[in-house]
């Protein structure tokens, strides 16, 4: 059964196009659903993978389209790998903002922001 971990899992290969950290731990992710796909080739035929639909939501920390784009564009190729995914659909929210606090404390770790937790400047 493919869970909202395993979905976590595989965009923590997916990189913000500005910051050099992987989107999960910058917070970027907002929800996470997962529903089966009734419709998908194979539905109910025993030995053949139950396929799901991700509906996926982040707030990006860039709000030029380019950056969008290429943000979507990672997340639906590293799910569309997944043996258990048939479609994805991305939602881009405006609001809220993205802020430096959405950071995970490894994410922290990673930009060199992990002594301070008010630090929004990133080195």
């Amino acid at each position: 059964m493919l869970t909202e971990s395993d979905i976590l899992k595989a965009l923590r290969d997916c990189y913000d196009p500005v910051l050099p950290c992987n989107i999960v731990d910058l917070g970027l992710i907002r929800s996470v659903t997962i529903t089966r796909d009734l419709d998908a080739p194979g539905t109910n035929i025993p030995g053949v993978p139950q396929k799901h639909i991700i509906e996926l939501s982040l707030t990006p920390t860039q709000t030029d389209e380019p950056s969008q784009a290429q943000l979507v564009a990672q997340i639906t190729h590293r799910l569309a790998g997944l043996e258990t995914v048939s479609r994805t659909n991305i939602v881009v929210l405006e609001t809220p903002i993205w802020t430096p606090l959405n950071i995970t404390p490894s994410g922290r770790k990673t930009l060199g922001l992990d002594g301070n937790p008010n630090l929004v400047q990133i080195r």
